[in-house]
């Protein structure tokens, strides 16, 4: 489904349940790729932290194309790489506190993040195809802001699910869209 163009900004907002998780949140809510459209990767770094031996934050949507910078915040060394085709299965090594690597996503991507010296650490970086794009609140809220009105295919990802929540949705001024996974 293809946007309409120079269509006034509307918003998309509503509520994902996610049936068999802990809370609502870590969902990432996002327009699919549009038809004939294609948007140019920030210059400004994301950036994801090493923190208490946790991925901050634990899922982080980003604009295909976008750099990531990886900073370790704690007293240990961390490390970061993925396992994932999607990103070229990178290992960034072994860095100490206080200072960063950076990765560019250059595809769409869903990215396991894991840190060979704690097993235990696990976080997420989505690629998507455009910059209309939020992370669920634990409640399960999330917004999307400055969306042209139009027509698109709104998708849902979870790092619990291997499958993705899809359907159209016609944005108009302020339009609500609810959306409900299960394992």
């Amino acid at each position: 489904l293809g946007a309409a163009s120079a269509a006034p900004a509307g918003e998309l907002k509503g509520v994902v349940t996610v049936t068999g998780a802990k809370t609502n949140s870590d969902a990432v809510v996002y327009v699919d790729a549009i038809p004939g459209k294609t948007f140019p990767a920030p210059t400004t770094h994301a950036k994801m932290n090493q923190k208490n031996l946790l991925f901050t934050p634990h899922v982080l949507p980003v604009l295909q194309g976008t750099t990531v910078d990886f900073l370790n915040d704690d007293k240990v060394l961390h490390n970061v790489f993925s396992p994932d085709k999607c990103c070229d299965k990178f290992n960034l090594g072994s860095w100490p506190q206080g200072q960063s690597r950076s990765y560019t996503f250059k595809a769409r991507c869903n990215a396991t993040l894991l840190c060979k010296v704690h097993a235990e650490m696990e976080g997420f970086i989505v690629a998507l195809p455009t910059p209309w794009f939020a992370v669920t609140d634990k409640t399960g809220a999330y917004s999307i802001k400055d969306l042209p009105d139009g027509a698109y295919t709104v998708k849902v990802w979870h790092p619990k699910f291997k499958a993705e929540a899809s359907r159209p949705v016609t944005v108009a001024g302020i339009t609500t869209a609810a959306f409900a996974m299960k394992k």
